[in-house]
């Protein structure tokens, strides 16, 4: 089968695509036929061997894929042959077939096509987590969301107008914010002309806001935090801007706030009920068409690095999906 490795740590230009042997189903495992898989930034970390987890060589970027069930192992009750299916694999998604543990992969119904199945699990996974389980959210309650056309934070904004959270879109150009407003946001911030942290007071009426959901981090970080209102929470996601900051903690005092850390891959390791009910949940409210799962491009296997490069660029608004 055709598969895109990493062989060392390098830059997306550098990835190869080669044939590797088919995977087998071992106990309690099956194989599936890899339709659609999704990309992430961390993709692009975990290949320059900046990202937390690393996995060994050689090993395939995309953590997600949507596809058939080809096979199974000895003792699988869950899945069968011909079922169609969603799983998270953490990475190796960038190749034809994978083997993964059969209680790990979840079915889906047949109205939801491949490409926006294979983009649930992390995006909508992570941003149902942060305002779950970490936001303490009460309805009415203000969200903003930076990089709101993101993967990620498009999410945030479906789910959050899903939650009734009074949903901020922040980004860095108006065609961003207007397609986060089409997913959700009632208001719009537009980083790249004005200032964030007034931004988001003027738009609060100088209360500051509730939640603020950062998938970002850089300099943008700290603005947002100084717009917090009192006992506001402010969720770690990530750093697509490459900076981790440094935040001054006095504004926490100041504040009164809580700066909560979102880390969704150890989270699912410890409830592997709950984010598999999380999960099940998020595949029916797609195939329902209350979350969109948009996806923004698609890529052929063999033109993996154009893929990474778009999500380096954070060009993408929505998802961008390899096809095996």
């Amino acid at each position: 089968m055709k598969a895109i490795l990493c062989l060392q740590y390098c830059q997306p230009d550098d990835l190869v695509l080669v044939d590797i042997p088919d995977p087998v189903a071992g106990p309690g495992e099956a194989v599936i036929a890899i339709k659609a898989a999704a990309l992430n930034f961390f993709d692009i970390l975990m290949i320059q061997g900046k990202y937390q987890i690393k996995p060994p060589f050689p090993f395939s970027p995309a953590a997600e894929v949507a596809g058939v069930i080809e096979s199974v192992g000895p003792g699988v009750t869950e899945v069968k042959v011909g079922d169609r299916v969603v799983a998270s694999c953490g990475h190796n998604g960038a190749r034809e077939k994978i083997a993964l543990p059969a209680a790990s992969i979840v079915k889906i119904p047949d109205n939801l096509d491949y490409d926006r199945a294979a983009g649930i699990i992390i995006i909508y996974g992570t941003a149902l987590h942060a305002l779950e389980d970490r936001a303490s959210p009460k309805p009415g309650e203000t969200l903003a969301v930076l990089g709101a056309a993101g993967g990620t934070g498009l999410a945030a904004c479906e789910l959050g107008k899903l939650m009734g959270l009074k949903v901020i879109a922040c980004a860095s150009s108006d065609e961003k914010l207007e397609f986060a407003k089409a997913h959700g946001a009632e208001l719009t911030l537009n980083y790249g002309k004005e200032d964030l942290k007034e931004g988001l007071r003027k738009l609060t009426g100088g209360k500051g806001v509730d939640i603020i959901f950062d998938p970002v981090g850089g300099t943008y970080a700290e603005q947002a935090l100084r717009s917090i209102a009192w006992e506001g929470r402010f969720l770690v996601i990530g750093f697509a801007a490459g900076d981790i900051p440094k935040m001054p903690l006095n504004l926490a005092l100041l504040k009164g706030c809580d700066i909560r850390g979102v880390f969704w891959g150890a989270w699912t390791r410890q409830n592997p009920e709950k984010n598999r009910a999380n999960l099940e949940k998020l595949v029916k409210w797609t195939a329902e068409g209350k979350i969109s799962s948009h996806v923004d491009r698609t890529f052929p296997l063999a033109q993996t690095a154009d893929a990474l490069k778009v999500l380096a660029g954070r060009q993408a608004m929505g998802k961008v999906i390899l096809h095996p």
